[in-house]
């Protein structure tokens, strides 16, 4: 009997994700429910406020609601799910912070229930299914086969406003963490560390991987039109969507020559982890620890695994604007098997992107194709 972590997650999984479908009725159940493996769909992912494909919140009953959560819970720490559940609700703030004025086409343009679960093949068995949890500012992707959760990126998680009041004396900064650790590591770099972490004196204006399916080596930042499910045909939609691109990167004072001093490459940019301290390589480690860490702690132990010891040595750090607090900054980390990549630089330095990605692995790349040698070859 295989009693291993990721075969007890996927067990969880599919019974949430059999316990939700079981409760939607037919017309609920063609949104929720696609064949597998439906790739051109399931390999869609978005952090826009767009259409994430799938049963959105809003067109569920509350019970049902409640069984979707169970299934988004299956795929996070308790950490993981707070934070998730943190963003969602922060769509009120970012409605009040604009005036609820903002409506991107539909009733209301800031939503804590337009978010999208769908669910890929038939959960339990082993045959592979997946499922994915997606609407602004989070993307979930979730793999199961023979069983075992096999993949859990991309991983995306944002936040607007990044920081906001509360009653007391400290705000609420969902992504704080991950912001203050990679400033207080690269801050801790001598001259000759620093000289090769930082790739450009200005910050992209988003994470430069964008929401692409693939990561391709030469990449340059995706234009925030291009990000969308789709193109708007409301000409004022449309317009809105190029001047938020266009002021952005004008304001950032963006040139060609850093977008492509940011580019992504197959080779890492920025200083390897073999060049820091150890204390600075703790650092990293418990930097890196907080996005593997949004995933169950069973397999965040198993993700963290590939990177102990001396295998953290081919991760590199690499930094674009300032790092000063409050300035516009962006970093990724890159390594085999590794692309994390956090942006704060729009709605001045208060609207973060970060993502967690296996380029390899993503959606399960590498595990379908070992999958479809074993039982098809």
């Amino acid at each position: 009997m295989n009693d291993s972590p990721a075969r007890a997650a996927g067990d969880r999984a599919a019974a949430a994700a059999a316990a939700w479908l079981a409760a939607l009725d037919d017309d609920q159940r063609t949104a929720a429910a696609w064949p597998w493996p439906s790739d051109d769909e399931r390999h869609r992912w978005y952090y826009t406020p767009t259409d994430h494909g799938g049963l959105a919140l809003t067109d569920m009953r509350p019970a049902q609601r409640g069984l979707a959560m169970q299934l988004v819970a299956t795929g996070l720490s308790r950490a993981g799910y707070g934070t998730v559940s943190t963003i969602m609700g922060l769509e009120n703030v970012l409605d009040l912070v604009e005036g609820f004025q903002v409506d991107w086409g539909r009733e209301r343009g800031r939503d804590p229930q337009m978010y999208w679960m769908r669910v890929f093949g038939e959960p339990g068995g082993d045959a592979p299914w997946s499922w994915r949890f997606g609407g602004h500012h989070i993307s979930l992707n979730v793999l199961v086969v023979d069983g075992e959760v096999q993949a859990s990126t991309p991983c995306f998680l944002g936040a607007d406003p990044a920081s906001s009041p509360l009653l007391g004396p400290h705000p609420l900064r969902p992504l704080g963490g991950v912001e203050d650790l990679a400033r207080d590591l690269v801050r801790s770099l001598d001259e000759e560390q620093a000289a090769h972490a930082l790739i450009s004196g200005v910050a992209p204006t988003d994470i430069v991987g964008g929401n692409r399916s693939r990561i391709g080596d030469g990449d340059l930042m995706m234009r925030l039109p291009d990000i969308w499910r789709g193109y708007f045909t409301e000409a004022r939609l449309a317009d809105r969507v190029e001047a938020m691109h266009q002021g952005a990167e004008e304001k950032a004072g963006a040139s060609p020559e850093h977008h492509e001093a940011v580019r992504l490459t197959g080779v890492p940019k920025g200083v390897p982890a073999s060049d820091l301290t150890a204390g600075q390589q703790d650092q990293l480690r418990a930097l890196l620890g907080l996005y593997l860490g949004r995933i169950p702690d069973e397999l965040a132990e198993r993700e963290a695994a590939k990177f102990a010891g001396d295998r953290l040595h081919g991760v590199h750090l690499a930094w674009a604007g300032s790092t000063e607090p409050g300035r516009p900054h962006y970093y990724r980390l890159q390594g085999p098997r590794l692309l994390v990549e956090y942006d704060n630089t729009q709605r001045d330095v208060n609207h973060v992107h970060s993502v967690w990605r296996d380029p390899e692995n993503d959606f399960g790349y590498d595990v379908l194709a070992q999958h479809r040698a074993r039982h098809h070859s």
